[in-house]
């Protein structure tokens, strides 16, 4: 296998390990809620858990599916924070769901032209890893939103890690 095989591989397996552990720690929020928790905006300023979650797809789509993935670019972003009260729990995280297992199967398939290659984005310029690095992140940062909003309304450890010595030093 190539060096360049080596470092495709090694990004992918992070890359979708990390959105998988952004679904399940969302996943496992969403249990700790009511359904009218999810669309609750704590002020005008701040978004619903609901609105949230559209938002993830609409960016995850339009990043990995459209871009990477060559496909029309369909989002709508000012929709993804207008609607309220438009889904269930479990419609929204299958929603979620569905999405990220797209763009992961994307990624997964993506070439070495396309993790190259430059694409215009929402008004950014990135390569395909960029493309990556910005989803895993912006998948991440909204992940956190919603596990602290949860934990504000619950005041209680949503216990992401528990049964793991985050202690443990490196080898």
């Amino acid at each position: 296998m190539t060096q360049e095989n080596l470092f495709k591989e090694e990004l992918v397996k992070n890359a979708l390990y990390r959105m998988d552990e952004s679904t399940r720690m969302i996943s496992k929020s969403l249990a700790e809620i009511s359904e009218d928790e999810v669309w609750q905006k704590p002020n005008n300023s701040l978004n619903s858990i609901g609105n949230l979650i559209l938002h993830l797809c609409g960016n995850i789509t339009q990043y990995v599916v459209s871009s990477l993935g060559e496909n029309e670019d369909v989002r709508n972003r000012n929709l993804e924070f207008s609607i309220s009260n438009s889904a269930t729990k479990i419609e929204l995280l299958k929603q979620l769901e569905d999405t990220v297992d797209t763009a992961k199967r994307i990624i997964f398939d993506a070439s070495e032209k396309q993790l190259l290659q430059l694409k215009s984005v929402q008004g950014f310029t990135f390569s395909g890893v960029g493309i990556i690095m910005h989803v895993v992140e912006h998948y991440s940062y909204h992940t956190g939103q919603i596990a602290f909003w949860v934990k504000l309304l619950r005041n209680k450890d949503l216990g992401f890690y528990s049964g793991m010595d985050l202690n443990t030093k490196n080898e």
